[in-house]
């Protein structure tokens, strides 16, 4: 065991005070006394022991007040008190051990008591302190283990994001430009947008891409037909929707279920006339009312088999034209704010 390890002597009685430091002495700790109780609590305040012998019978603040005072604060709380005086009643060694005292030694005492008693109290310290200290670096290895899992489990949800829009791509090379293109306007709208986080931004931009998952359900002979829908056709690609939902619900992960708040509520308005379920205004995810005008205004600005390509001006002019129809009214204005950087997005 450490023999310097820091002993604090406090009594009102000079003479109690150098025999106990004479005899601890012998095992070279390091010592410091303290004459009252309020000498003992402003060097408490100060420095930090190993271990406070300590009287009981002193004028002003007595032993019973000091040890509280130990108990109380946080830096000593765990420092072993050891009550030394002359009280020996019943009432006084319970009363000691109630306010936190681990031992009680009665004046006059041996010199071998003392010191055992003192070896014994600071080495059961020392392997407290120990402990702890294998149980904070025990418990920081397991948080690096977790932090580490989850890493790698968010990393298994983006190549899985990743592969998914892979096979998305597979649909038509328009559609696979289209969802990268959605991803970068989704994640710009939500820097911009003052009530999302960075994080916020993170797993729009990784969630985004599933938007139209629920395609590959869809026969491509619908999906690809260079024309206008009949409204059967319609109502099968509709269902796209539902069917990403039904692909992507059972996910605890917070990308996946983001994905699927996209994928399932992208195609909602506003004002309660989308689809599939006709919800409105902020009951709609506000993920959804993002990617909302992202698919719409990169759609627009881009030739599909259906149509042809409209310029940015005007589509520009149609979001603003469905604000607070089709559109978050508070989206839009951030949209037309910054219209010049979602411009140089779908241009790339």
């Amino acid at each position: 065991m450490d023999r310097n390890c820091r002993v604090l002597v406090v009594d009102d009685v000079a003479d109690n005070i150098r025999v106990a430091m004479s005899i601890l002495r012998e095992e070279s700790y390091d010592l410091s006394y303290a004459t009252s109780g309020e000498k003992a609590q402003q060097l408490l305040k100060s420095q930090e022991f190993d271990l406070i012998l300590l009287d009981i019978m002193m004028p002003g603040i007595d032993g019973f007040a000091v040890c509280e005072f130990i108990q109380q604060d946080p830096r000593h709380s765990d420092t072993p008190v050891i009550f030394l005086t002359a009280r020996s009643d019943v009432d006084a060694i319970t009363r000691g051990f109630k306010a936190g005292a681990v031992d009680y030694i009665v004046k006059p005492f041996h010199a071998a008591e003392l010191l055992a008693r003192v070896r014994t109290h600071l080495e059961l310290h020392a392997s407290r302190k120990l402990l702890r200290q294998n149980n904070l670096s025990l418990q920081r290895k397991v948080n690096l283990t977790e932090k580490r899992m989850m890493t790698e489990l968010e990393q298994s949800q983006l190549e899985m994001i990743h592969m998914l829009t892979e096979l998305m791509e597979f649909t038509s090379d328009e559609t696979g430009r289209h969802i990268k293109r959605v991803a970068e306007i989704s994640r710009l709208l939500a820097y911009h947008e003052p009530s999302l986080s960075s994080e916020d931004e993170d797993i729009i931009f990784h969630a985004s891409p599933m938007h139209d998952i629920g395609k590959v359900f869809v026969p491509k002979e619908i999906l690809n037909k260079p024309g206008k829908l009949s409204p059967s056709e319609y109502e099968i690609m509709k269902t796209h929707t539902e069917k990403a939902h039904q692909f992507l619900q059972t996910s605890s992960r917070k990308v996946l279920k983001a994905a699927d708040i996209i994928a399932w509520q992208h195609h909602e308005r506003w004002d309660g006339t989308g689809y599939p379920r006709g919800i409105s205004g902020a009951d709609i995810h506000i993920y959804g009312r993002i990617v909302a005008i992202a698919d719409v205004f990169d759609a627009l600005t881009h030739k599909r088999v259906y149509k042809e390509a409209w310029t940015t001006d005007d589509a520009i002019r149609y979001i603003e034209e469905n604000r607070g129809s089709h559109f978050d009214p508070g989206l839009v204005d951030v949209f037309l704010q910054n219209a010049d950087e979602f411009i140089a997005i779908v241009n790339q």
